[in-house]
């Protein structure tokens, strides 16, 4: 089993910037890897999601303020964001996803909160 631990997130004013990482115990190369948040009281979405050849898929809320990379030598996927807004704030939950074992792992989550 996999174990993924996000890192980075915590209070930002509106406008601000952030970079928060999600590492895992295990080799991340064969896996598409997703970031997720959730809200209170909204559904869990789908924020920004890069394959294991490196491309990239953003919600249409995040796109051109949000940037997913990965570096598998550290087995760690990256979300920058920047010019954040009170509606990002969530938790932000990392996910890896091998599509040829149908694995499908979780991590903990990151509270990114945006408020002035």
């Amino acid at each position: 089993q996999m174990q993924l631990v996000e890192s980075g997130g915590g209070l930002v004013q509106p406008g601000g910037s952030l970079r928060i990482s999600c590492t895992a115990s295990g080799s991340i190369c064969n896996y598409c890897m997703n970031w997720y948040r959730q809200a209170p009281a909204k559904q869990r979405e789908l924020v920004a999601g890069i394959s294991a050849g490196g491309s990239t898929q953003y919600a249409d809320a995040v796109k051109g303020r949000f940037t997913i990379s990965r570096d598998n030598t550290r087995n760690t996927v990256y979300l920058q964001m920047v010019s954040l807004n009170p509606e990002d704030t969530a938790v932000y939950i990392c996910n890896a996803d091998h599509r040829h074992h149908l694995r499908n792992y979780w991590g903990q989550g990151t509270q990114v909160t945006v408020s002035s």
